[in-house]
């Protein structure tokens, strides 16, 4: 074993390093040899942390629903009393619920980014419970001195017992469900390094030493000379390696450990790693150790995070619920159509019901669509190598009404249901799409800048007309623009609103080809 054990990052023996950081181990006992934040088999894609990052939200909702799942309970309990003084009672119960969700969203209590004794989330749990029972306590001695018989400070009382225990049981699940995460890799960030330097190295050691941020790789332009493992980190190639490399989909940001006076160097890297779906940070010569901390600290901002700032967690968490209720509800209703759909297949012509395809998704995640096959079985072309045209030999009876209806995308709701989708965003590409002889992502500098959203059933560039093959450079083009455009203005009722023009739009084009 080396004398400095920082840079036994992976164990090498009888692979050389930059062989093992791709490889999973196949049992228990080869995990045990490595190390820290750097273990393979705790990577995870960029798309399932997004999931876990937005868990407070989920958290917090479910604490406003027990919350006033125990009023409602306690109301009904006192019925009778509340049906001759509604106010007395429900008002300092509602106060009380309103306060308890603030208490704990102030005291940081579904930041389960670190890890939290038993006793503190009880103790937080506690806490808001209390304020809220004093709140009620305090406005039930105003009502109640009016009407002495509704007993409002007696449902205080009840209202602070139950609504403590419940707190404190949701919130030990929260706090197992953390631990799980945290044990899976989850909630560590995970960057790459461009930069062979020594501030790179400094980095390194830093992260081995709290074991809060895996450095997966670095990427240096003198890697033809063969530059050394950094603190046991791989070089696995020059800078525009990294414009494809397939560890880009469980990266969560780029660090560029280049010196600050190499300004020319910088703005080229800055200009070229800018179009990828990862936040770019720049390392500029750290000059001592509080300087170092401050910028590890940035690059180690929690997969977790507490509630603050909300905005684009926010609109996150109200994008993944919108998906959920409404393929759930879609799912359900259609469901004859899709049963007819699947038997028209299946007797058409002689194969699957169902075709899947590898294709980019959030952050350039490579996963498999579902789609209603419409090609006869040798003709599949699962690659998108060549893409179709009119009168396409390749397409069945079946297939053209399907594809000319869009009914072959329906399987997609599974999809965005496992998260993979989302009901909108940029259309999935193929890998190793091509437009004519050229691979599509090749004709457009910012091609990668789509990916910074899950793709989605139907999307802004589909409601304006770019639907399906694309034949031209620039047909790729506008189709980027679009959906770049979408990206940035993103919200909740902009979904809604693609999705209602959807509908006219399809049947507006139907003799499109698709």
């Amino acid at each position: 074993m080396p004398a400095n054990p920082d840079r036994v990052i992976l164990s090498a023996a009888p692979e050389t390093v930059s062989d093992t950081i791709y490889a999973r181990p196949r049992c228990r006992a080869s995990a045990t040899r490595q190390r820290g934040p750097f273990r393979p088999e705790l990577w995870r894609n960029a798309r399932e942390r997004e999931g876990v990052r937005l868990a407070p939200h989920a958290f917090r909702l479910a604490d406003v629903l027990v919350l006033w799942a125990v009023s409602l309970a306690l109301l009904i309990d006192r019925a009778p009393a509340l049906a001759t003084a509604p106010f007395s009672l429900a008002a300092p119960i509602a106060a009380a619920t309103v306060v308890a969700l603030a208490v704990l969203k102030r005291l940081d209590a579904y930041a389960f980014h670190r890890p939290r004794a038993v006793h503190r989330h009880l103790g937080l749990a506690a806490t808001a419970a209390l304020a809220g029972g004093l709140i009620a306590w305090g406005l039930a001695a105003v009502v109640g001195a009016a009407r002495p018989e509704s007993g409002p400070a007696s449902l205080a009382a009840a209202w602070t017992v139950a609504a403590g225990l419940a707190l404190g049981a949701t919130h030990l699940v929260y706090a197992g469900l953390a631990e799980r995460w945290r044990q899976g890799g989850l909630l560590t960030p995970s960057i790459v390094i461009v930069g062979a330097t020594r501030d790179a190295e400094a980095l390194i050691r830093r992260a081995v030493q709290s074991r809060d941020l895996a450095v997966l790789g670095v990427f240096d332009d003198r890697a033809d000379r063969g530059p050394e493992p950094v603190a046991g980190v791989p070089v696995l190639g020059d800078s525009d390696a990294l414009l494809t490399h397939r560890l880009s989909a469980h990266v969560d940001r780029i660090a560029i450990a280049v010196p600050a006076s190499a300004q020319a160097r910088l703005r080229e890297l800055v200009g070229k790693l800018s179009g990828l779906p990862t936040d770019v940070t720049l390392l500029l010569d750290p000059r001592t150790s509080s300087d170092l901390e401050s910028a590890y600290r940035r690059l180690a901002l929690p997969a977790f995070a507490p509630l603050t700032p909300p905005d684009p967690a926010r609109r996150a968490f109200a994008k993944r619920v919108q998906d959920l209720v409404i393929a759930g509800t879609a799912l359900v209703l259609l469901s004859p159509l899709l049963a007819i759909v699947a038997l028209a297949v299946c007797l058409d012509s002689p194969g699957p019901i169902f075709f899947r395809q590898r294709r980019h998704g959030f952050n350039q995640e490579q996963f498999l669509v579902w789609k209603f096959r419409s090609m006869r079985q040798e003709a599949a072309d699962a690659s998108a190598a060549r893409q179709v045209t009119a009168g396409d030999d390749r397409v069945t009876r079946v297939g053209r009404i399907i594809r000319a209806t869009s009914l072959d995308e329906l399987p997609q709701l599974f999809n965005v249901l496992s998260g993979e989708m989302s009901l909108v965003g940029p259309r999935p590409h193929a890998v190793g799409m091509k437009t004519g002889e050229t691979e599509s992502a090749r004709l457009v500098a910012d091609y990668a800048r789509r990916h910074r959203l899950k793709p989605g059933l139907t999307g802004w560039a589909a409601v304006h007309g770019s639907r399906g093959p694309l034949h031209s450079a620039a047909e790729v083009q506008r189709r980027i623009k679009l959906d770049i455009e979408y990206i940035e203005r993103q919200s909740f009722w902009l979904d809604l609103k693609i999705m209602v023009l959807t509908v006219p739009v399809l049947l507006g084009d139907r003799r499109a080809v698709r």
